[in-house]
């Protein structure tokens, strides 16, 4: 088939799909337009990629209908010793702002809700939705509002696992704890989601593990295989290397949180201004730089930083940035300084001598990288005759 004929196949598929009102089925098919598209025609993958970041997702269906009160909606588990709750609850709104997410999560995500949406064609062709994930990335990366933000777009609750009460000074009464908070998450439609599963799922073999922990890995197994396909069970961790290999093959996905492209983490400094954005505009691109490698909750804690000091009046913006940038060049090496000097040099009114101040870059290297033009070549000695 050649270009052409792709091109008329692929936008009578997308008609058919708008035609029929299956939105999410339009946004993941329009994905996949992106990537297929981005090497032969850059501008059309660059204009439905826009549309798809301009657009978010409208809100759907729930998961199941919702049951009466009366028979779902008991007092969350509490641990009998310290009387603390097994389980942390969250009810978002659908319509909750979405997280910033990479294009390829975004497409994962939104499958897992279509899978959820459209379960009943799903039973139909012999098969059941995704009942597993699991979740992997750093801190601050966005896996627990990612959970919540999944949650509201099924229209169910989501129940965090509290390790901290799972894990009772009791023999035998951790693991009577864990089966009580997944049993309560069984009984109802909800996400459940088990937070740094690592430090209850390590794996058997570790020899610094007492027999009660290793009984808990074995319990979350038998759990994993055995979830009802009405609800959805996550977990997250920030060290994979730890957890069981029998864990890993029992998860039907596993979501991988990587550190921020600089793309989002601009979008991510733009979402934190706020209506502060206009102040801070100018500082957009030195922002993104140096907030390179930072997770979505450091990015989130400095901006706010910057917000209160100006709102209360205690610093300009110009004083802020730059504190910032001197403690950030700290932990660059020599051509990240040098990097992030030339970028002073070309979008601030700083002078050579506050750039060289603030990063530790020399005035003649920060010349050296700024100077406009071909560098000077010295001439030949011209050869005696």
């Amino acid at each position: 088939m050649d270009d052409s004929s792709g091109l008329k196949s692929d936008l009578a598929q997308i008609v058919r799909l708008a035609l029929a009102e299956q939105t999410e089925d339009v946004r993941l098919f329009a994905a996949r337009l992106v990537r297929k598209y981005r090497g032969t025609e850059p501008e059309l993958a660059q204009q439905v990629d826009l549309f798809l970041r301009t657009k978010p997702h409208r809100t759907g269906a729930p998961l199941r209908k919702a049951v009466a009160p009366s028979s779902l909606e008991q007092a969350l588990p509490v641990d009998d010793e310290s009387r603390l709750s097994l389980l942390k609850e969250f009810r978002d709104l659908p319509d909750q702002e979405a997280p910033l997410l990479s294009p390829d999560l975004e497409e994962t995500l939104g499958q897992l809700i279509l899978e959820r949406k459209q379960a009943e064609r799903l039973v139909a062709a012999g098969l059941v939705p995704t009942r597993s994930a699991i979740f992997v990335g750093q801190p601050g990366v966005g896996k627990t509002l990612t959970a919540r933000w999944l949650a509201a777009q099924l229209g169910v609750p989501l129940y965090v696992l509290d390790l901290t009460a799972v894990m009772s000074s009791l023999l035998g009464r951790s693991g009577s704890n864990l089966r009580t908070a997944l049993d309560f998450a069984k009984q109802r439609p909800c996400v459940l989601l088990l937070d740094e599963i690592d430090a209850i799922a390590k794996r058997r073999s570790d020899d610094s593990d007492v027999g009660e922990l290793k009984r808990l890995v074995t319990v979350i197994l038998q759990e994993v295989d055995e979830w009802p396909a009405a609800g959805m069970l996550l977990a997250a961790t920030n060290h994979p290397e730890l957890i069981d290999p029998a864990l890993w093959r029992r998860f039907d996905l596993v979501v991988e949180f990587k550190t921020p492209e600089p793309v989002a983490v601009k979008e991510a400094i733009k979402r934190f201004l706020g209506p502060d954005f206009a102040l801070f505009a100018r500082w957009v691109d030195i922002l993104t730089f140096a907030f390179r490698g930072q997770s979505f909750s450091d990015i989130g804690r400095e901006i706010q930083r910057f917000r209160r000091a100006v709102a209360l009046g205690t610093a300009p913006d110009v004083d802020l940035i730059e504190e910032f940038i001197k403690a950030r060049a700290l932990s660059l090496d020599r051509q990240g300084r040098i990097d992030m000097a030339v970028l002073l040099a070309k979008q601030t009114r700083l002078s050579q001598h506050s750039i060289s101040d603030i990063t530790g870059v020399s005035r003649d290297t920060i010349r050296k990288y700024t100077t406009d033009g071909p560098a000077v070549v010295p001439k030949k000695r011209r050869r005696e005759g």
